[in-house]
């Protein structure tokens, strides 16, 4: 397993965030009630979920509240900006990293697996956050982010942290990728998402 440095899992930690607030961003009036690539969920269910997420990632590490919600039971209903709920749980997570240790070998997680060294936790937690920033992305007719600089790396974490969480259902089984496919494509296809997804197909099944 190839480890990710400090200076580079921040960074990859922040490319995601980033990416995840550009496509809530981007999300219209009409948006929000859209399917995703997660079967059965709208853009705002996966908004939900995400911010969930990010939120449980920050309390696992620094003891503070979980999130209101179960980020696996969505109710489709935000009270308030959407694009609030997000940064409030971006800052939080953004947060918590800053004071992890680069090198930190128990880096406390959300996750079934428990604590893991700090280029691992770290990477989890953008990993789920730019898989749901493409999912919101491409159901609003959006390019993808998941750039090949942001791909790989993510790669690395999925093939380290994934196969376990399968059982969970916070991931559907992988799919081949398509001969010649790029590092955004491997990766999705591992997660078990289809790469050429659109609301079109999604809807049709």
């Amino acid at each position: 397993m190839n480890e990710i440095t400090g200076a580079d899992w921040r960074a990859l930690l922040t490319r995601a965030h980033d990416a995840l607030r550009e496509a809530v961003t981007g999300v219209g009036p009409d948006g929000w009630d859209l399917p995703t690539p997660c079967e059965k969920w709208t853009v705002t269910q996966v908004l939900q979920h995400a911010a969930g997420d990010q939120i449980g990632f920050s309390a696992a590490i620094t003891g503070g509240p979980w999130p209101s919600e179960d980020p696996f039971a969505p109710s489709g209903r935000v009270a308030g900006d959407p694009l609030a709920l997000l940064d409030r749980a971006l800052e939080a997570s953004a947060t918590a990293y800053a004071g992890v240790a680069d090198a930190d070998p128990e880096v406390a997680t959300p996750l079934p697996q428990g604590a893991m060294p700090a280029w691992l936790a770290s990477g989890a937690c953008a990993l789920d956050a730019a898989v749901h920033a493409w999912d919101i992305a491409v159901a609003t007719g959006r390019p993808s982010p998941l750039s090949p600089e942001i791909a790989a790396p993510l790669m690395t974490v999925a093939t380290a942290i994934v196969e376990p969480l399968r059982k969970y259902g916070a991931y559907a089984e992988a799919i081949e990728p398509d001969a010649g496919a790029g590092a955004a494509e491997t990766l999705l296809c591992y997660l078990g998402r289809r790469p050429a997804w659109t609301p079109v197909s999604g809807a049709r099944g």
